[in-house]
């Protein structure tokens, strides 16, 4: 199985284009603007090329990551050190057989819904505590990433 490079980088620019819309005023913005003790003034200063172009580089990693997360075919590689060519002939059949299952939309948006679970909320959750952010913080930020990491996932998991 091989990184589907493609299926990364739309699952990254799915992630901007999610944030586009969550954080417009008309849906979280206004909200998210408050709870985060956000003013427009400091969000002119901003330099948002650099902004952008790091948030599209953390999107990549964060697809890379759900693609080990939501393809249970990248387990069976690391149990052969990652070279197909050096394995024994079992790993081919059972690839044959097994290569593709579990590869769908369906499944790769319930890792992604997992991960924002289980790894995204309690990482946005402990630092919003220390930082004395309110619960709506934590949840419009913690929700954001739910959402666009099932997306992602989907992405790099269905992505055939």
């Amino acid at each position: 199985m091989e990184i589907n490079f493609l299926a990364i980088l739309v699952a990254a620019v799915s992630a901007l284009v999610v944030g586009a819309v969550w954080y417009n005023p008309k849906v979280f913005g206004n909200s998210w603007m408050q709870a985060a003790e956000m003013t427009q003034e400091k969000m002119q200063g901003a330099n948002m090329a650099k902004i952008f172009i790091l948030a599209f580089i953390f999107a990549i990693l964060l697809a890379l990551a759900l693609q080990a997360l939501a393809i249970h075919q990248t387990g069976v590689i690391s149990l052969i050190g990652g070279d197909p060519s050096q394995a024994l002939p079992s790993y081919q059949a059972f690839m044959d057989d097994y290569g593709n299952d579990f590869r769908t939309f369906k499944h790769g948006a319930l890792h992604g819904v997992i991960s924002g679970i289980f790894i995204a909320l309690p990482i946005l959750g402990t630092n919003a505590l220390f930082e004395r952010k309110s619960a709506k913080y934590i949840f419009i930020n913690s929700g954001y990433w739910i959402v666009t990491l099932g997306i992602m996932g989907a992405i790099v998991c269905g992505w055939k």
